[in-house]
């Protein structure tokens, strides 16, 4: 399939990218993602995936803008106050660029649903959604691109253990809630700081996407922002893990 003058003119920055190029653009055009959240790590995410024209994308969400979110969550704006999230991400998406298919649905994502997205994305914020989530992928073969933040610190991972031998699921990272998790609207977090990790975890999925370079599988990329120092930790599978373990669901 050829790219026309629009695309070629509107993608130029990545075609001009070996890694990319025309044949990557044409592999974004014809993806699908599903995110599951359209907040914080949400927006600047699908944000991204829309300008670099990732053909389909489904947006999950049940929330409704909020004045505390505006802080952070800067898809919105003061007049966007009480409208649903989705919908309002999903109109952005398509004002950036009116040949996408964006798609929105206004539910919280359980564990009974069905996103369409070959790519699954972890936007949320909480942890029976990412275990939902999680399973989900790997049952499906499905890759899991995993973005979270609070206070001054980010991290940011790809879940591959339906798709890649070897490869740990998020469960294996974090096999239980920790029991001093706490509800999201009662912690702190810099806005900028969700913007940089939504802006990492779009980064994954169009390496995903495109086959260029080597995305988070099997690795965990950890921001602390006060310090302004990034390093990046080796996770591994758990033998013992309830979703991708010798005794679980493979």
């Amino acid at each position: 399939m050829s790219i026309s003058a629009e695309e070629l003119e509107r993608h130029k920055r990545h075609i001009l990218l070996k890694e990319i190029g025309g044949p990557g653009v044409q592999k974004l055009r014809n993806a699908s993602v599903s995110i599951i959240g359209a907040g914080a790590l949400g927006g600047p995410c699908a944000l991204f995936l829309a300008a670099a024209g990732v053909g389909q994308i489904e947006i999950w969400d049940d929330d409704r803008v909020d004045r505390s979110n505006l802080q952070r969550q800067v898809q919105f704006s003061d007049a966007d106050i009480g409208a649903k999230k989705a919908e309002i991400l999903a109109a952005r998406l398509l004002a950036l660029d009116p040949r996408l298919n964006v798609s929105a649905v206004t539910r919280r994502f359980t564990e009974s649903d069905a996103p369409a997205g070959r790519v699954l994305i972890d936007a949320s914020d909480n942890f029976p959604t990412r275990y939902a989530l999680n399973a989900l992928a790997h049952a499906s073969h499905r890759p899991m691109v995993h973005g979270a933040a609070a206070g001054w610190t980010g991290q940011v991972s790809v879940f591959a253990s339906g798709v890649q031998a070897g490869a740990p699921c998020y469960r294996c990272w974090v096999p239980e809630t920790p029991p001093d998790a706490e509800a999201c609207d009662e912690v702190g977090v810099v806005g900028a700081l969700t913007g940089m990790t939504g802006s990492a975890m779009a980064l994954e999925t169009v390496k995903l996407l495109t086959g260029a370079g080597t995305p988070l599988i099997g690795r965990i990329m950890l921001t602390d922002g006060l310090a302004s120092t990034c390093r990046t930790l080796a996770l591994r599978r758990d033998a013992t893990c309830r979703v991708c373990g010798e005794s679980g669901n493979n």
